[in-house]
């Protein structure tokens, strides 16, 4: 009788696995894409997922989260309705690439860099110190 529970049981508890699996970015553009508007929407599990983990940049990023969260409703609700605005997207080498943009809510420019880690692309945040 238990073992007519068991199988369905393992089948459920295998297709719940990782559900915050995100894909690897396909190129700079895709990883820069996918941490900006994760960032829009407040997704900090997903932007973390494409940024480039050193100790500089978690800084950077937890002071990102924090000033995100500090806005009001309204304005989390601007970014999350924002579209992505690519003003200059510039590859510098085979694995840099510079990404500047803005979005439909603040014009405000932001360029980030992508860089290619270990076959992987991810968001280089200290461009944001070198652009102040």
């Amino acid at each position: 009788m238990i073992q007519k529970f068991i199988l369905p049981a393992l089948l459920v508890l295998a297709s719940c696995g990782d559900s915050h699996s995100f894909k690897k970015a396909e190129d700079a553009q895709d990883a820069g894409r996918e941490f900006i508007r994760a960032s829009l929407d407040g997704n900090y599990e997903k932007a973390s997922f494409y940024l480039y983990a050193d100790s500089t940049n978690q800084l950077l990023f937890n002071k990102w989260k924090k000033d995100y969260a500090s806005l009001s409703a309204d304005e989390q609700k601007g970014y999350k309705e924002a579209e992505i605005l690519p003003i200059n997207i510039q590859t510098l080498n085979d694995s840099v690439t510079s990404y500047t943009y803005a979005n439909s809510y603040k014009k405000d420019t932001t360029t980030i860099r992508v860089v290619k880690v270990n076959g992987e692309w991810l968001v280089d945040l200290k461009e944001i110190l070198n652009r102040k």
